[in-house]
């Protein structure tokens, strides 16, 4: 069994993940479900071993045996990038490999809603993609950061790990840093970026409070800062944020937050009919009234905000549902199990 055949699988079969652990077949993600890897047989420690270790240097083999756990992200010939977690289970070598397709896509051939458009348009502020792993966010904003790139000249410094889509210079500069290759700590990275002169800064992921209070500071700076939250709705986004800080820093976490958030995306990947899978995604910008539902410690109201300003572009992920289900993209069945609110899914499709 060859490591680099079951990778050349996964690219023609346009699936999404690899999970390599002993004592089960190998198997794929495609569209979304968990499927065994056709004629292999059930893994043993040893076999594991020979199917991971091609993938790592010896100084990322000697690091995981040290560690137990390791991302890194690995280029697979000219035909696809993965980005790999290796990890220890029951003491036998383990790994989860994510595929990035060799190409970014655009907005239009994500199928995202035309509004996201709006986020490249942006020069300063935080804008939030969330959702939980696996839901597109790294694509989305890998389209996003291309959008920028083919239209301006803009210095765009990315912070990962590990990097995922490898971005080409066309009209901007773009730094992209790794973590543990290109730097050893999220917060040194952040810092140092002030003095990196960026204009736009990518943050992998939003871990703890210090990144995020790292994230902010460089938003109220005047730069643009694109980061991911795992986190549901727009409103769940904002309160994750506060409440990561110890209550006596809430206050002014609300009025930085106010003062820099710009938009918040908050995505899933749905099953499509015929298959395949296409997003569906809540739409928060902040106008004025967000902002001080924010400032002031409402951010329960912010859904009721949404939905009545729909003419800015927001709207609520069982929205969009719908649209998706009048254009017979998706069933009504995949929308309850995903919709945040099943009881406004049904108001909307006039069943409640």
């Amino acid at each position: 069994m060859n490591i680099f055949d079951i990778l050349d699988q996964l690219v023609q079969l346009e699936g999404s993940d690899l999970h390599i652990v002993a004592g089960t077949e190998p198997y794929f993600r495609l569209d979304g479900e968990l499927s065994p890897v056709e004629n292999t047989p059930v893994l043993t420690p040893e076999v594991c071993e020979v199917l991971i270790k091609p993938l790592l240097s010896q100084e990322q083999y000697e690091y995981v045996k040290v560690n137990k756990e390791l991302d890194l992200g690995y280029q697979f010939q000219d035909k696809a990038r993965f980005r790999i977690n290796v990890y220890q289970a029951k003491g036998s070598l383990s790994a989860a490999l994510r595929l990035i397709p060799a190409r970014i896509k655009t907005i239009e051939e994500l199928r995202l809603p035309q509004e996201i458009h709006r986020f490249s348009q942006f020069k300063q502020g935080l804008v939030l993609v969330t959702g939980p792993t696996g839901e597109g966010k790294t694509s989305t904003l890998a389209a996003v950061i291309g959008e920028i790139n083919h239209s301006r000249a803009e210095h765009i410094l990315t912070i990962e790990d590990p990097i995922e889509y490898v971005h080409q210079q066309e009209k901007s500069v773009i730094s992209q840093r790794e973590m543990n290759h290109d730097t050893q700590d999220w917060n040194l990275a952040l810092r140092a970026a002030l003095r990196q002169d960026p204009d736009i800064v990518l943050i992998g992921e939003m871990r703890d409070y210090e990144t995020i209070a790292s994230a902010i500071t460089v938003a109220e700076t005047g730069h643009l800062v694109f980061a991911t939250l795992h986190t549901g709705t727009a409103a769940q986004t904002m309160d994750r944020i506060i409440d990561v800080f110890p209550a006596h820093q809430q206050g002014q976490i609300r009025q930085q937050l106010a003062a820099t958030v710009v938009a918040v995306a908050s995505q899933r990947l749905l099953p499509k009919v015929g298959g395949g899978r296409i997003p569906a995604v809540e739409l928060m910008f902040a106008n004025s009234g967000i902002r001080n539902l924010i400032r002031e410690g409402k951010t329960h109201q912010i859904d009721t905000m949404i939905q009545t300003a729909a003419q800015q572009g927001m709207m609520l992920i069982e929205n969009h549902l719908v649209q998706l289900i009048q254009q017979n993209l998706i069933t009504k069945e995949v929308a309850l199990r995903q919709a945040f609110r099943p009881n406004e899914l049904l108001r909307l499709l006039g069943e409640a």
